[in-house]
């Protein structure tokens, strides 16, 4: 087995990487200056009070004293927060059988023999992964192989062959039921039962039976229950952007005529065309944009801004999420909509407005109403980015018919299962400058943290090409995809869409990075927009 393992890619050790000079810089000229404002507020408040010197001070260095003390009292309520959000996750597990379906399609993943070259043929012949039996595959088993290597990505990418049964276990209790595994004998019988035949489907994967006994060195990542990991930020932090969101919204309103709304709780901005002559039933698709992590408006407003200069005939509806923004000041900042919230009031939004036609019934059960032959189908144009994939998978599940066309950005919706995102984005040590901007100021902002280190729903955030209507007509959908991505791992991603038959409708750059296809004048901005006005 010791010959075996030395050929194994998934035991190549994971050796630390070395930080770059542009590591140091964002370091030194970001990082340092905006942590360093709430220490240097707590000593210049203690030494103001403690040597009397506030007294003697003039106008400036009492306003000076004024904010270093809104400095200290905000760093405490922001300690206060931080202490309320790290407990255990507040939401338990999803529905078991829903849970089974998910583990077992991960699991499916990668099976069949697809070719990776694409074709594009909607109904082609194309068995999917899902059609395909969890047998024991042989060690050597290419399938085997790869699913090893990306499995021990959960586990710290540590040698696969240093993986205990008890820490694989502990990770399937917390993907399946969102807790801690003290031991099987512990559990309850049908709990046991549950786990013992996800092992074995999991070892089958595999190609090779998981070692008896523990191992700490190999302990895995549970999300929502290991400690949070928040970096403080000074309440001048927060109020810029408080005000920033907020001018920008105004702006909206007198630049587009936008209007700023709230449905069920669901805040949106809504741009209707300048001209009275659009409707649902006649009109191009309307637009729907959902923004990923970061600034909010302040981060997503030129993309904004361009997309209503170049698409003026069509509605653009926004949706607004607090926690994704770093809007602290937001009543929900800590309590995110989960994905059936966040899908029922956005399709309650979009009945509201006309956009789609009433398939359901209140009670869920289907109406007769669907469009007839020769009918122009309703629905929206839906685009999201980044973290915005996860309510578009939400809302794709749970009303497909909405969506008549879907443009995925940077999505990490696909591929979740295989441990990329979150051990990129919230365990892997920064070693550029571009990875700790995005882990100082975004990934560990509290706002942030709560939503992905206390509310991630890894089966509902998961989305499968099967769910996608029309997902092989590059006119209804269209995947953008950058292979420098320091989140997900886009080979490994775009790998997936082609085995399932995407050619024509996936965008490609070997060298974009996160976010990149949004940027003014780049090609990727450019196909977006385009890809936008082609349709009505």
């Amino acid at each position: 087995m010791d010959s075996e393992f030395t050929k194994d890619i998934a035991e190549l050790l994971h050796l630390p990487r070395q930080k770059t000079l542009s590591f140091y810089i964002v370091f030194l000229t970001a990082v340092l200056p905006v942590w360093s404002v709430v220490p240097i507020s707590w000593a210049f408040v203690a030494y103001s009070l403690l040597s009397a010197s506030l007294w003697t001070y003039a106008w400036y260095g009492r306003a000076l004293f004024a904010w270093a003390l809104c400095e200290v009292f905000f760093s405490v309520y922001l300690y206060s927060l931080a202490r309320l959000i790290s407990g255990s996750s507040p939401h338990g597990p999803a529905s078991l059988i829903e849970l089974q379906s998910a583990f077992k399609r991960s699991l499916q993943a990668g099976l069949a023999f697809l070719p990776e070259d694409g074709s594009d043929e909607e109904g082609g012949v194309r068995p999917g992964s899902p059609t395909e039996d969890i047998i024991a595959l042989d060690f050597d088993d290419p399938r085997a192989v790869d699913f090893r290597n990306y499995m021990r990505t959960w586990y710290g990418k540590v040698p696969w062959s240093s993986i205990r049964k008890h820490e694989v276990y502990a990770w399937l209790s917390w993907s399946i039921y969102n807790a801690p595994f003290p031991s099987l004998e512990s559990l309850p019988e049908d709990e046991q039962e549950i786990l013992r035949s996800a092992m074995s489907m999991l070892e089958k994967r595999a190609g090779i039976a998981i070692p008896d006994g523990s191992n700490p060195d190999s302990s895995p990542l549970l999300l929502t229950l290991d400690p949070i990991n928040v970096a403080w930020r000074p309440f001048v932090w927060y109020a810029f952007i408080a005000v920033g969101n907020s001018v920008l919204r105004q702006y909206l309103k007198v630049k587009w005529r936008a209007s700023i709304g709230n449905y069920n709780g669901l805040e949106y901005i809504l741009r209707m065309p300048l001209t009275r002559s659009w409707s649902p039933e006649t009109g191009p698709h309307p637009i729907v944009f959902v923004h990923g992590l970061g600034l909010g408006l302040i981060q997503y407003n030129i993309f904004l801004t361009q997309l209503m200069e170049a698409i003026p005939d069509r509605p653009v509806l926004v949706p607004l999420h607090p926690h994704a923004s770093q809007e602290i000041f937001h009543p929900r900042f800590l309590n995110p909509m989960n994905r059936h919230e966040s899908a029922d009031c956005l399709a309650g939004l979009l009945r509201e407005l006309d956009w789609v036609e009433q398939h359901r019934a209140d009670n869920g059960e289907k109406l007769d109403d669907e469009p007839k032959d020769g009918q122009r189908p309703t629905g929206v144009t839906m685009v999201s980015h980044s973290n915005g994939s996860f309510t578009h998978a939400w809302l794709l599940k749970a009303h497909p018919e909405m969506i008549y066309r879907s443009c995925f950005v940077d999505p990490v919706t696909f591929c979740s299962w295989e441990g990329d995102l979150c051990y990129n984005f919230i365990y892997r040590r920064c070693a550029t400058g571009l990875e700790l901007l995005m882990k100082y100021f975004v990934g560990m902002e509290l706002g942030v943290a709560n939503f992905l280190q206390r509310h991630f729903d890894w089966s509902a955030n998961s989305l499968w090409f099967q769910d996608i209507p029309n997902a092989c007509d590059p006119s209804k959908t269209k995947f953008f995809l950058g292979g420098k991505d320091d989140v997900v791992d886009a080979e490994r991603v775009k790998r997936y869409l082609t085995s399932h038959g995407i050619r024509k409708g996936l965008w490609f750059d070997p060298h974009g990075r996160h976010g990149e296809a949004l940027l003014s004048g780049g090609k990727g901005h450019k196909e977006i927009l385009r890809w936008l006005r082609e349709a009505s």
